[in-house]
């Protein structure tokens, strides 16, 4: 099977400093691959490139049919195939969640409002929020808010949905909310990459994880055999922190 997102030796720096280089990483369609490591390790950056919206400086990133390379400019159309939700919710706080979630296929997809709030109530039904169609951001828990962000993001049909960090500002109690939402995803054959430190989430529901340390992919594998088994020294060493 073809990969859906392909990463071929991809280089990131921000002036002098660098993020990352000769990075590769390999995705099947419906695999769910969990992204760990310590703050500063490239995580939350790798994802960032997969979606265009940190530009790389080498390489070349394959995603659902689109090709990104250093010089590419127009990301419209790989934003249509992925979604991505962010620690923030970034809600617009003077729309209700019906607004929120028919923004873009209106404005993107040119959907027209019937066929838009078809989407919206289709998918707050899939994250069990479909009574909190007409309600404000505010009303909302966290936990809440960051399922109409994956409602949100699935509205535009994306091909791979990334999600970084995205329980990290929760409590306990909202995070198993959010998760169940992903893991639900997961079992319906959504692509997924996620950036975690969720590490039962990841060794249980993702096919793969991937150990980021000092700007490079240090171990990589099935997740079972990967938290079982860690093979380095510095895996180790952060399972057991």
């Amino acid at each position: 099977m073809s990969p859906i997102v392909e990463l071929k030796r991809i280089s990131k720096s921000y002036g002098a400093v660098k993020v990352f280089e000769g990075i590769s990483l390999s995705v099947k369609p419906g695999e769910v691959v969990a992204v760990i490591g310590r703050s500063g390790s490239g995580k939350s950056t790798m994802l960032r490139c997969i979606n265009g919206l940190e530009r790389i400086q080498g390489g070349e990133i394959h995603v659902a049919g689109h090709c990104i390379k250093p010089e590419t400019k127009n990301l419209q159309e790989l934003r249509l195939d992925v979604g991505m939700v962010f620690q923030s919710y970034a809600l617009f706080p003077h729309l209700t969640v019906r607004e929120n979630i028919t923004l873009a296929p209106r404005v993107v997809k040119k959907l027209r409002s019937e066929e838009a709030d078809a989407v919206a109530a289709s998918v707050l039904k899939s994250v069990g929020l479909i009574e909190k169609i007409d309600a404000y951001p505010d009303s909302l828990s966290g936990g809440q808010q960051q399922r109409v962000a994956i409602a949100r993001a699935l509205a535009m049909k994306p091909k791979v949905m990334l999600f970084d960090e995205v329980t990290s500002a929760l409590d306990p109690e909202l995070t198993g909310e959010v998760l169940k939402v992903m893991e639900e995803l997961a079992a319906a054959g959504m692509t997924m990459i996620l950036v975690t430190h969720e590490m039962r989430f990841a060794e249980n529901i993702a096919d793969t994880t991937v150990f980021m340390h000092k700007g490079k992919i240090w171990e990589e594998g099935a997740s079972n055999e990967l938290f079982t088994n860690p093979k380095t020294p510095e895996l180790r060493g952060f399972i057991q922190a």
